[in-house]
């Protein structure tokens, strides 16, 4: 059941953050699509029931998917690389939030700072736990600290996902240190 929770995560991902093509799907505006539709054009792809889907929206420690009120939608939270708007709101972040990556992409990261790259924003996570798994995805993790209030205080605009995961345009190097 694990491998098929997995396998089916990574499927959402693709088809609801960066391909709904792939499977002949068109996320709407604010990149929501029909359970029934997803269902009905993932058969082709990928044995995937109502249940499953459910389960892995349920039990996905990241919570990268979210269902609508009445049921019959679902959308990623964030992680975007088809153009949505998730009518998120300006928030105020934190003083401090972080950024896992991998340890062979801070030279790049100190000359560029964080970049969006195909996604539509920075992710940035509250905790240093979060960020440290993170990094781990992409090779040897580091935990760099984003100085959240000062870029707010600077201009920049933060947003918060469902999913709770801090979004920002860029990440500019002076306002990063490392742990």
């Amino acid at each position: 059941m694990a491998d098929a929770l997995v396998r089916t995560s990574k499927f959402l991902s693709l088809v609801l953050r960066h391909e709904p093509g792939k499977i002949g799907l068109q996320l709407d505006p604010q990149g929501w699509v029909s359970i029934d539709e997803l269902l009905a054009k993932a058969a082709r792809h990928l044995p995937l029931t109502n249940e499953l889907l459910h389960e892995v929206v349920r039990t996905s420690d990241k919570q990268r998917f979210a269902i609508s009120e009445d049921g019959t939608r679902i959308r990623a939270n964030q992680g975007h690389s088809v153009p949505v708007e998730l009518g998120l709101a300006p928030q105020v972040p934190p003083g401090q939030l972080y950024h896992g990556t991998a340890t062979r992409f801070v030279d790049s990261i100190r000359k560029q700072g964080l970049l969006r790259g195909d996604r539509h924003h920075v992710h940035l996570s509250a905790t240093t736990e979060t960020a440290v798994k993170v990094g781990a995805r992409h090779g040897q993790p580091i935990v760099l600290i984003v100085n959240a209030g000062d870029m707010h205080r600077a201009g920049h605009v933060f947003f918060q996902s469902d999913n709770g995961v801090w979004l920002v345009e860029h990440v500019p190097p002076s306002f990063l240190a490392a742990t």
